[in-house]
């Protein structure tokens, strides 16, 4: 159960800082309006950062706030399926709830932007070109890497981490990501992150609101579980650390 809460409050605050910067670089009368994609993808790592410490102090030892991350960890042995099946459900609830506070915090700028698809991109991904097999194929690369060098950076060649260093340096992974693979698709990675808040778009009354692209959202939820799925298996036969 302390799991399930931490991984549930984790991935509130996960996306409160994180759909926050979308928030503040793109709705209207923001004072940090175009503040551009460098100030996202640093306030993505940063809002992962503070999440998986928010996590575990609340008794999730994981810290995953990502189904893709669960499911990958599931092949490692670390869930069963039925783990698997319960924490993704407390992550996307979790999802849920950060969006409705990003919603609230943000109250008198979504009447104050005109552009639908802005306000939908403070809660979840779209593609800059809309290519579903090319969208997925990144989403599929960039948790790939995720998940791979999370195997890599806690292996045990790599030694040890001091504690509360893991959260840190995953962090740095997530800017990196970004910086790298976040422009075709805006880099999900994360089924929660994705479809969380893209439910909280759909009940919450915005003001102004378009639709919640519900054709597009099967892409940054499937493509994420495959990328993580063949990350194990790579990384079982090249680094030999399970």
């Amino acid at each position: 159960m302390d799991n399930l809460l931490g991984e549930f409050i984790g991935t509130a605050v996960l996306i409160v800082f994180g759909a926050g910067v979308c928030a503040t670089c793109s709705l209207g009368k923001s004072k940090g309006l175009g503040g551009g994609w460098i100030c996202i993808v640093f306030g993505w790592g940063f809002a992962v950062t503070l999440g998986v410490y928010t996590a575990t102090a609340l008794g999730a030892p994981q810290g995953d706030l990502n189904p893709a991350v669960t499911f990958g960890k599931m092949f490692a042995g670390v869930y069963t399926f039925p783990q698997f099946v319960a924490t993704s459900l407390a992550q996307i609830a979790g999802g849920i709830l950060g969006g409705i506070i990003t919603w609230l915090a943000y109250l008198p700028h979504w009447g104050a932007t005109e552009d639908k698809g802005a306000k939908l991109g403070v809660f979840c991904t779209a593609p800059a070109i809309r290519n579903y097999p090319a969208n997925f194929l990144c989403e599929f690369i960039a948790t790939f890497f995720l998940l791979f060098c999370i195997w890599a950076m806690f292996a045990k060649a790599n030694g040890p981490f001091m504690p509360g260093y893991g959260p840190y340096i995953v962090g740095i992974l997530i800017v990196a990501l970004g910086l790298s693979l976040g422009g075709p698709t805006g880099y999900a990675m994360n089924p929660a992150r994705d479809l969380g808040p893209r439910i909280a778009h759909a009940i919450c009354p915005i003001a102004g609101k378009g639709g919640s692209d519900w054709s597009y959202a099967w892409v940054p939820v499937v493509a994420p579980l495959a990328g993580a799925a063949a990350s194990y298996f790579v990384a079982h036969s090249l680094l030999g650390m399970f």
